[in-house]
C-alpha cells in the first residue's frame, strides 16, 4: 500500500537517477560518488594521499584557530607529489568542472503561481474622471495663455469651460469611492506624500479658484478673474499630472514600470485635450475662421497628441514582457482605437488645405476621443497587469 502522501524525497531521488533524469539546462550528475549516498573514499595504494589532508590525517590533530602548523591542503600537483596528487587533483577538477556545468546552463522556466498583489478595483468613473481633470487642466492652461496675449473673449470662454470640466469631477470620484463620507475623510487631513491625498485637496482649491474666476468675469472683475484664472493654471498643472503619478506609486507592475513616463503622457493628453474643447468652443460661439486664437489652439492639440503617441509608444517598448497587459484585451483594445483616433487626427490636420473647418473641427473630436481612450486603456491594464503573475514576478526581480 503507498504512502497517501506519494513516496519520500529520497525515493524520489533515487527513481530519477534510475531513470538518467536531467532538469532542462544543467548537468546533475555527481562528480564523485551516487547522489543520496556517502561517498567512498580511499588510498591509491600504501602511499596514497588523499586531497586536502596528510598522512593519518595529521593536519586535523590541531585547530587551525591555535596556530599550531597545521598542514591544510597540500600541494596536488608538482614535484614530489606523486600518483596520488595527480589523481587528487583530477578528482578536484571533476568536481569544479560539475559546479562549472550546473551554474552556465540556461535558466530554467520556472511559471510562478499567484496572485501576489491584489488588483485595483476601479469602475469606469476613474477613467471619466481622469478625462474630465485632463481637460480641465488643459482648459486653465488656455486661459492663462489668452490673457497673456490680451485676447478676453477667449480667455473667458476658457475659464468657463475649466469650470464646466471640473464640476463632475468631484461626483465621479465620490461615485468610486462608493460613499460621500469617504471623500470628506480624506480631506481631514494632508499627506504631502500621498498622491491620493493631494489629489483630493487639489481637486477641491482648483474647482474653488475656477469658480471665483468665473463669478468675476459675470461681475466683470477683469483684474480677479485673470489673478484666480492664473492660480487655476498653477493648481492645474498638478490636477493633470497627478493621476499619473497615483497609477505609478502602486505595485501594479505595468504602473510602476511607467512612472516616468506617466506624468508627461497626462500632461500631453491633457493639453491636447483642453485645447481642442477650447477650439471647438471658439467655433460654436462664432470666432470666426483663420482667428489667431483657433489656429493657435489647433497647433497646441496636434503637437501635445503627436508627443502624447510618441511617449506611449516609446514606454511600450522599454515596458518589454511587462507591457503586454495593455497591449491586449480590453486595455489593448483601447489603446488600439485611441492610436488610429489620433492618426486620423494628424492626418486629418495634414489635409487641412483641401478640407473645410469641418476638418479641423472632426480632428478635434478625435483627438479628445483619443484622450479618453488613452485613460481607459491605462486604467483597466492595471487589474490585468495585477493579475498577471509572471509581469508581478518579473517586475519583483528587476527590483533587485
Amino acid at each position: 500500500m503507498s504512502h497517501p502522501h506519494g513516496p519520500p524525497p529520497e525515493e524520489l531521488t533515487r527513481r530519477r537517477d534510475r531513470a538518467g533524469y536531467q532538469p532542462p539546462g544543467r548537468d546533475v550528475t555527481p562528480a564523485v560518488g551516487t547522489r543520496g549516498e556517502p561517498a567512498q573514499w580511499g588510498h591509491d595504494g600504501a602511499d596514497g594521499e588523499i586531497a586536502g589532508q596528510g598522512r593519518h590525517w595529521t593536519d586535523s590533530r590541531w585547530s587551525f584557530l591555535y596556530d599550531k602548523g597545521t598542514r591544510y591542503a597540500k600541494a596536488l600537483a608538482g614535484d614530489g607529489a606523486g600518483g596520488a596528487a595527480s589523481a587528487a587533483a583530477e578528482a578536484v577538477d571533476r568536481v569544479r568542472g560539475a559546479a562549472r556545468r550546473a551554474r552556465s546552463g540556461p535558466e530554467v522556466e520556472v511559471e510562478p503561481h499567484g496572485p501576489f498583489i491584489h488588483a485595483p478595483v476601479w469602475t469606469w468613473e476613474v477613467p471619466v474622471y481622469f478625462w474630465f481633470g485632463g481637460v480641465a487642466s488643459g482648459s486653465s492652461w488656455v486661459a492663462m495663455a489668452a490673457d497673456a496675449v490680451g485676447d478676453d473673449e477667449a480667455a473667458t470662454w476658457a475659464r468657463r469651460l475649466t469650470l464646466g470640466a471640473v464640476l463632475p469631477c468631484a461626483p465621479l470620484l465620490i461615485m468610486d469611492l462608493g460613499r460621500p463620507l469617504r471623500f470628506l475623510h480624506m480631506l481631514r487631513i494632508v499627506k504631502v506624500r500621498s498622491p491620493m491625498s493631494l489629489g483630493a485637496w487639489v481637486l477641491s482649491a482648483f474647482s474653488g479658484t475656477a469658480g471665483i474666476a468665473v463669478l468675476a468675469d459675470l461681475f466683470e472683475r477683469k483684474a480677479i478673474a485673470r489673478a484666480a484664472g492664473g492660480a487655476t493654471a498653477v493648481l492645474g498643472t498638478y490636477l493633470g499630472s497627478y493621476t499619473g503619478v497615483l497609477l505609478a506609486s502602486t505595485a501594479v507592475p505595468v504602473w510602476n514600470r511607467s512612472r516616468t513616463l506617466l506624468p508627461p503622457i497626462f500632461i500631453c493628453t491633457a493639453a491636447a485635450g483642453g485645447a481642442a474643447a477650447n477650439r471647438l468652443l471658439l467655433a460654436a460661439t462664432g470666432t470666426p475662421v483663420g482667428d489667431p486664437t483657433r489656429e493657435a489652439l489647433g497647433m497646441v492639440e496636434t503637437v501635445a497628441m503627436g508627443a502624447e503617441l510618441a511617449l506611449s509608444s516609446f514606454n511600450e517598448r522599454r515596458l518589454g514582457r511587462i507591457g503586454r497587459a495593455i497591449e491586449t484585451g480590453k486595455p489593448g483594445r483601447y489603446l488600439t482605437a485611441a492610436r488610429r483616433a489620433v492618426m486620423a487626427g494628424l492626418a486629418l490636420r495634414a489635409a487641412r488645405k483641401r478640407g473645410g473647418p469641418w476638418v479641423h473641427h472632426l480632428a478635434s473630436v478625435l483627438y479628445l476621443a483619443a484622450a479618453l481612450g488613452f485613460r481607459f486603456a491605462w486604467v483597466t491594464a492595471g487589474p490585468a497587469s495585477a493579475d498577471d503573475d509572471e509581469a508581478v514576478a518579473l517586475a519583483g526581480r528587476q527590483d533587485k
